[in-house]
């Protein structure tokens, strides 16, 4: 039903939820003293201020109005573009955000994914990821995906290990939601667009809590973090240094009683930092591949398949040698392997190559080496 001055009832909620500091928990305790979204812009600044007893700008006249022609243009913008707009009140409304208090009272997604899958799980990290990092994501991912065919994985398509991870879900054909920091008129970053066209093409679903027209802040950016940790049953640390957006992300998770799991990674690595204190601190659980998580988690999946080094083409003494050592060691250099080996670097160069054709390991830049 349209009212007299063009708006619908998605219109208001749309216009309520754009409010400024609006979230669940607010939307709630407003509602429950003025009754519904359209009451709130048809009363007068004087009778709400009387009625709640607030001095905030969201009761001024002006302020209203004004959300309330955006939350018509919004609304056309939702409709051309097939968008769904998710009121906190609608059936479809994600159980595990719906739980976090700060949770935003309306959400846009393109694209169709089960958000009530049973196992979600969270992957971020640093915008600066290295081969560990990436490969750690493609491989968590790839066995996860085996044993758990309901698997969703959320990230912020961000740089680095969130890229990463969406690619990896992909790759694997796991369904993957990205949360984006900006409206869906928009993807950022620009450089990762056809990934965000690929995630909403392939089961896939982009998310956020932004409309087209809200200017994009420094402060988005955290704020999409707590939709990444709370849409989720746990948050993976994939790779972070001392501070940043992926830390704030675990403290997120553990606030909504979310488990939290972290990547080691060598002492003195600058991208490991984080990681390794959040383990240190027990504030994270150790994750060193899928059966980690499966445990923590207690989720019975699919048995897993032995992995051995014999599923590997057959290596022969000074192969299996060079094998042994990267695994023990994980990326290394050339100069370092010849070294444990007590080889000389132009009989080892002949093993790396037969080793690289066999698809066993992987050269890096830089003379480095690790497993493929």
């Amino acid at each position: 039903m349209t009212a007299s001055n063009g708006c619908t009832p998605l219109t208001y909620r749309i216009a309520f939820a754009s409010l400024q500091g609006m979230g669940v928990d607010l939307a709630r305790k407003l509602l429950d003293v003025v009754g519904d979204e359209q009451r709130f812009f048809d009363m007068s600044e004087k009778e709400l201020r009387a009625l709640t007893g607030g001095r905030s700008k969201i009761y001024r006249d002006d302020y209203r109005r004004e959300c309330l022609r955006r939350a018509i243009d919004e609304e056309a913008f939702v409709r051309e573009r097939g968008i769904a707009a998710t009121y906190f009140t609608d059936k479809d409304y994600p159980h595990r955000l719906i739980e976090a208090l700060d949770a935003p009272a309306m959400i846009y997604t393109l694209g169709k994914c089960d958000l009530e899958s049973a196992h979600v799980i969270s992957v971020v990290g640093t915008r600066h990821a290295t081969q560990y990092g990436i490969r750690f994501c493609d491989t968590l991912i790839a066995e996860l995906a085996q044993r758990l065919p309901d698997l969703v994985v959320v990230s912020g398509l961000a740089y680095g290990i969130d890229i990463a991870a969406h690619r990896a879900a992909l790759k694997h054909g796991v369904p993957t939601v990205a949360v984006l920091p900006r409206g869906l008129n928009h993807i950022y970053p620009a450089m990762h667009r056809n990934d965000a066209i690929a995630i909403a093409k392939h089961g896939g679903m982009l998310l956020t809590d932004y409309t087209s027209q809200d200017e994009v802040q420094k402060s988005n950016f955290l704020a999409r973090n707590r939709i990444v940790a709370a849409l989720s049953d746990c948050t993976v640390i994939v790779e972070s240094a001392g501070s940043g957006g992926a830390l704030v992300t675990a403290s997120l998770a553990m606030s909504y009683n979310r488990d939290v799991m972290a990547v080691p990674g060598r002492c003195g690595d600058e991208f490991s930092v984080g990681c390794n204190k959040l383990i240190a601190t027990n504030k994270a659980a150790l994750i060193t591949c899928a059966d980690d998580l499966m445990t923590a988690m207690r989720w019975e999946g699919l048995a897993r398949q032995p992995q051995q080094l014999d599923l590997f083409p057959d290596l022969t003494k000074e192969e299996q040698a060079v094998v042994d050592v990267i695994r023990n060691q994980g990326e290394i250099h050339l100069n370092t392997l010849a070294d444990v080996l007590h080889t000389p670097v132009y009989k080892l160069m002949s093993v790396l190559v037969e080793l690289d054709c066999k698809k066993v390991i992987a050269t890096l830049p830089g003379c480095r080496y690790t497993l493929a």
